[in-house]
């Protein structure tokens, strides 16, 4: 069959695309190279939301919790009804390889996780593929240690009496080194600026900078890893150029993540050099190539602090109308 959308990403602003079309009696299909919601799945599991539960709500479906700020196992379980609730036709770990075609006119190539290959047809393509997919790499010396690097962090409880470096100094940094910190984990926190980012969350803030203080989380403001070893780190000192080793087990380099426009570009999309955002309409949101449009935080590129789930789940109204 031919569907009126399929739309690339099951996360909260594909999912509400989904449902608008649902209601106007539109085909539809949601593809995910992950599960529903993969993105809120792969943070922290510890992890509290900044929004409030209405402000995380998609549809007419109400959003319960029964705390101000909702747990990411709460929000997962409500995208998880939402789904459910508006019978979305969703399939996950389906990675979307090409999209060839014309407007009205539409395949979707995919490579299923079992190896299996499908194209679909489409009408018109929405891209929700967010930007948590693609880490800002350090590219640096040992940065490809596997087993010791990461530019994710889920949980603290593997990393009790470890060395553990966190590069940044955002929300991710500072909670990830509170959390690592009473899990037992020597924390050091690595940051090019001067100080943590004003964005650290308010409530957070007096914790982090009364461990700071103490001595019970080191901090090295000004500095960047210069080098990964096995049993250390080298850093660099960025006003004086001085290069120090310190003892270290893991590292994780929470620096920030970016889109993959690739996708878009080979369907003739125009995307921005040094933003990434593509070329859009902003009161449809459909992109120079008719019949392709954007939602969710890939509509600002590399500007993703300003599209949050709060305003992008606006999105779908926008392209469905």
């Amino acid at each position: 069959m031919t569907h009126d959308y399929v739309i690339i990403g099951a996360g909260p602003a594909g999912l509400a695309c989904a449902i608008e079309a649902e209601k106007l009696g539109r085909s539809c299909l949601v593809l995910d190279k992950g599960c529903l919601a993969n993105t809120i799945y792969s943070l922290p599991a510890d992890l509290i939301f900044f929004s409030t539960p209405d402000l995380l709500q998609i549809g007419e479906l109400v959003f319960i919790s029964q705390n101000f700020r909702p747990a990411r196992a709460e929000v997962l379980k409500y995208y998880r009804a939402v789904a459910d609730h508006y019978r979305l036709k969703v399939s996950a770990f389906e990675k979307v390889t090409a999209v060839v075609g014309e407007n009205g006119g539409f395949t979707v190539e995919t490579l299923r996780h079992n190896g299996e290959r499908r194209a679909h047809k489409a009408r018109n393509v929405v891209f929700a593929t967010g930007y948590y997919d693609n880490p800002n790499m350090l590219h640096i010396h040992g940065e490809g240690f596997s087993a010791k690097v990461s530019h994710y962090y889920s949980e603290a409880h593997p990393y009790s009496g470890m060395d553990v470096a966190i590069i940044g100094g955002k929300n991710s940094a500072v909670e990830a080194a509170l959390n690592l910190y009473r899990a037992g984990a020597r924390v050091t926190i690595i940051h090019r600026g001067p100080s943590l980012s004003d964005s650290v969350k308010y409530w957070v803030r007096p914790d982090i900078e009364k461990r700071l203080e103490g001595g019970q989380i080191k901090a090295m403001f000004m500095s960047e890893v210069a080098e990964i070893h096995p049993a250390g780190i080298m850093v660099r000192n960025r006003s004086t150029g001085e290069v120090k080793g310190i003892p270290n087990d893991f590292v994780f380099a929470l620096t920030g993540y970016h889109p993959d426009v690739t996708l878009l570009k080979s369907c003739g999309v125009e995307v921005d050099q040094y933003t990434l955002a593509p070329l859009h309409n902003p009161e449809t949101l459909e992109t120079n190539v008719p019949g392709i449009y954007v939602a969710g935080s890939i509509v600002a590129g590399l500007n993703n602090n300003k599209v949050f789930i709060e305003n992008s789940r606006e999105h779908g109204k926008l392209i469905i109308r």
